[in-house]
């Protein structure tokens, strides 16, 4: 008789496979346990994590988030099962005394207003230890290290408590360089972290003709170690299975139901309400997950099936610029196979240096296209990092897409 090695480690957990293996001492064991309700912190975690699923369900994708049109429920599943995925990657196993670097988003899992042109990496830290980062510039436009204080155990951060980046790292002539944080580092190449630290975020920007995030052979070379970690980590014991269950739970919770109702009295000023109109682009001061370099502008569009909009600007002097759009839930359109965001590689300029787009539902045949990919409404967000001067803000205005058709500049 062949034997079925995918069969015998799909069951390899069961009581049956245990009694199989002739361990009947513990399958009995079991099975008297399973009989009498017996319970661990691990099984009150996972009770509570599905009963928060099903309330992020009712509650967040509710008319109270005015969330009623069926795409918009659906791709609130989308963003859930997203979250969900970061949850357990990030959060589940994590362990800030011995942190390990994880990519945040991806072209399968999407969140936070994520950026195609750009690769980001987070660890769980303490502000009470001490670490060294090693890692290579890897040719990136822009490169910086982020420390979110506040909060942590899954939770969303409260705010960003610092910024270091490429313009004052000191790297060797091929771009390897060497970090240290601590709550007394100082000196070059030094972090010193407040004591409510929770996580180091790192952001790697490029500005290429294939958006960065969408190619797999991109590798940035990062790692982390504590220096007075001691022992080694416990073994995975029911109270550590439990916390991390909680810890994934916090994440979604603070992505989903714990997150505020929009208030358009309480938004940023560069946060545009009016659809297809952009407020000044303006840095976003000590708010959390935003980088201290980097200036924005943000705003709804809303087109017909058979209109475009016609946005028009000049890039500023800058590190790093482009333009991305976004769903409801700050999740970004498909950029592996599409062209939903543009950097300045990707732009062609007319000859003023200004430059032209097109959001629009099908390929207008002219330059810089934004596709829509049919999606009538959605969001279009700026990126400037380390601007110098004054930005210009963006124009844009909606007209028949057949007026713009077969537009070349």
């Amino acid at each position: 008789m062949d034997f079925d090695r995918r069969g015998f480690m799909r069951g390899a957990g069961a009581v049956g496979a245990v009694a199989g293996l002739g361990w009947l001492d513990a399958a009995e064991a079991i099975a008297k346990q399973a009989a009498a309700g017996v319970t661990s912190e691990s099984r009150k975690a996972y009770a509570e994590l599905i009963e928060l699923l099903a309330a992020v369900d009712t509650d967040y994708l509710s008319e109270k988030r005015k969330v009623t049109r069926p795409s918009d429920i659906s791709d609130g599943h989308r963003y859930i099962m997203h979250v969900l995925d970061a949850g357990l990657d990030l959060h589940f196993e994590s362990n800030p005394d011995f942190p390990v670097f994880k990519r945040i988003v991806s072209p399968s899992r999407k969140a936070n207003g994520d950026n195609p042109d750009a690769i980001y990496f987070t660890t769980a830290i303490r502000g009470n230890r001490r670490y060294r980062v090693r890692g290579n510039l890897a040719g990136a436009t822009y490169t910086s290290f982020t420390i979110e204080a506040g909060s942590g155990e899954g939770r969303y951060a409260s705010r960003t408590a610092g910024v270091l980046n490429d313009l004052e790292i000191e790297t060797d002539a091929q771009g390897h360089y060497e970090l240290t944080l601590g709550p007394d580092s100082e000196g070059q190449n030094a972090f010193k972290l407040p004591e409510d630290t929770a996580r180091l975020t790192t952001r790697h920007y490029f500005e290429r003709k294939r958006s960065v995030a969408a190619d797999p052979n991109v590798v940035i070379p990062l790692v982390i170690e504590p220096l007075d970690a001691g022992e080694p980590p416990p073994d995975w014991n029911d109270a550590r299975i439990a916390a991390g269950i909680r810890r994934v739970a916090n994440h979604v919770r603070s992505m989903t139901l714990d997150s505020p109702v929009g208030d358009p009295t309480r938004l940023p000023s560069w946060v545009s309400t009016r659809p297809n109109v952009f407020n000044a682009p303006e840095k976003p001061g000590q708010m959390a997950f935003a980088a201290f370099d980097a200036a924005y502008s943000m705003a709804p569009y809303a087109l017909g099936p058979d209109e475009a909009l016609v946005i028009e600007g000049k890039f500023p002097k800058c590190r790093f610029a482009n333009v991305v759009l976004w769903n409801r839930y700050l999740q970004s359109y498909d950029y592996v196979y599409r062209q939903i965001s543009l950097n300045r590689q990707q732009t062609q300029l007319e000859p003023d240096g200004s430059f032209r787009m097109l959001l629009a539902h099908s390929d207008p045949e002219a330059p810089n296209w934004l596709d829509s990919m049919g999606r009538s409404s959605g969001t279009i967000y700026w990126r400037f990092m380390l601007p110098e001067g004054d930005i210009v803000t963006p124009k844009a205005q909606v007209v028949r897409l057949a007026d713009v058709r077969g537009a070349r500049g």
